[in-house]
């Protein structure tokens, strides 16, 4: 602990009698001049100590409120439900339980359902909330561009400009619409086989596009509370009506909208009660073509055919595996900044490649080059594209990794 530091001496002054006129005169100077010496060391620690004291006054001011603070009961987070006569029917968050209550008077004329109030232990309002955006939903809004483009998808080139005709064109020049007298498409579906480029298709957008991109998948609106998925599907809406323009990208759409079934289970219930709030969103927009969804899906089957109706999703495109051309076009790409050795026609290796996806082939191309690693070269040769195809037909022939899609 600090101690106060000593008050300097008192200045004293001593004359000898023996002394002179002039030799008192200066020894009386001096003692002056000691004396406010002295003075002036004390209104410095003065003002030391005023100010020590203002932050020490700070302090404890500080330390009080956080001590009301903590004696303080914690207040609820509620959903106004209805506004009644009797008072305001509220629902809170987590439980869902509903009670009729009452909101202090100065809460009157701005409280309105839905809003969010804070509640104390006797349900009573006692502030309004400012709305609530979900966290998750903010996270998925892409905030930069991915480093895909266009140039770097091959093999479905018909598929690139049915989307942007169905995402792109509205956004950027809505005029042209409005002067032929049509509506754009209000939603693009993607579903093929996995690998075929639908995902990287969707980031090309978000990298082309001047929109704003949000993306997430369809097993993240899968939640394990009753209306926390469809709470989540509302708030990334909301978030794309505040950022607009914009796209949203729902990938493997399968895990929310699904077949429905007459299954009882809390689960497959609460999932239905998602894709009832994704259908309703969807058929909420209006037609200035400011929004426009994306999905995409490796099983095009297990869709509902609600969410496939026109005036959801337009445009169902289907990406296939690529045909000949395709392939060599992928595999260009793929190998495009790889050391091949001169003379290799990457061209002859893809026309050996009947059935791979483009993700396939993006991995040929890196086991290729793993080959050349683990020879101690720094050039890839033919041989090397030959050997990591001959190890990924082996891995096909596996019976674990055998999937049969339909479509």
């Amino acid at each position: 602990m600090s101690h106060s530091p000593s008050l300097p001496d008192r200045p004293r002054l001593e004359l000898d009698p023996e002394m002179s006129e002039t030799e008192r005169l200066e020894a009386i100077r001096q003692h002056y001049r000691r004396i406010l010496q002295v003075n002036e060391e004390l209104e410095q620690r003065l003002d030391d100590a005023q100010g020590r004291r203002g932050e020490l006054k700070a302090d404890v001011d500080e330390l009080k409120r956080e001590n009301e603070v903590l004696k303080t009961s914690s207040l609820y987070i509620a959903s106004v439900e209805e506004i009644t006569d009797d008072g305001v029917v509220i629902k809170q968050h987590g439980n869902n339980q509903e009670v009729l209550t009452q909101a202090s008077t100065r809460l009157d004329e701005d409280l309105r359902p839905g809003d969010r109030v804070a509640i104390n232990d006797s349900f009573a309002v006692q502030q309004v909330l400012d709305d609530e955006t979900d966290s998750r939903a903010q996270a998925m809004e892409v905030t930069e561009s991915p480093d895909v483009e266009y140039a770097d998808i091959g093999g479905i080139d018909e598929q690139i400009r049915e989307v942007r005709e169905a995402v792109e064109d509205p956004l950027e020049n809505p005029e042209q619409f409005e002067a032929v007298g049509v509506e754009p498409p209000s939603g693009v579906l993607l579903h093929g086989p996995p690998g075929t480029g639908k995902t990287m298709l969707a980031k090309a957008v978000a990298n082309e596009s001047d929109a704003t991109f949000i993306k997430m998948a369809g097993s993240e609106l899968v939640r394990k509370f009753i209306g926390e998925g469809a709470r989540l599907v509302r708030d990334l809406f909301e978030l794309a009506a505040e950022r607009e323009p914009a796209v949203i990208f729902i990938d493997e759409i399968d895990a929310v909208a699904a077949k429905r079934t007459d299954s009882k289970t809390s689960g497959d219930a609460e999932v239905q009660r998602t894709m009832m709030q994704l259908l309703s969103e969807m058929d909420g927009f209006d037609d200035r073509g400011e929004i426009r969804i994306m999905a995409a899906t490796n099983r095009f089957d297990m869709l509902d055919e609600a969410i496939l109706r026109p005036g959801r999703f337009d445009r169902l495109i289907e990406v296939p595996e690529p045909d000949a051309e395709g392939r060599a076009r992928i595999l260009k790409i793929h190998t495009q900044d790889m050391n091949v050795a001169e003379g290799t026609d990457v061209s002859e290796v893809a026309a050996d490649l009947e059935g791979y996806s483009g993700a396939d082939i993006a991995s040929l191309a890196t086991e290729a080059g793993m080959f050349a690693i683990r020879d101690g070269r720094t050039e890839v040769t033919l041989a090397d594209f030959e050997a990591a195809r001959d190890k990924l037909q082996d891995a096909e022939q596996t019976e674990e990794q055998v999937i049969n899609y339909q479509y």
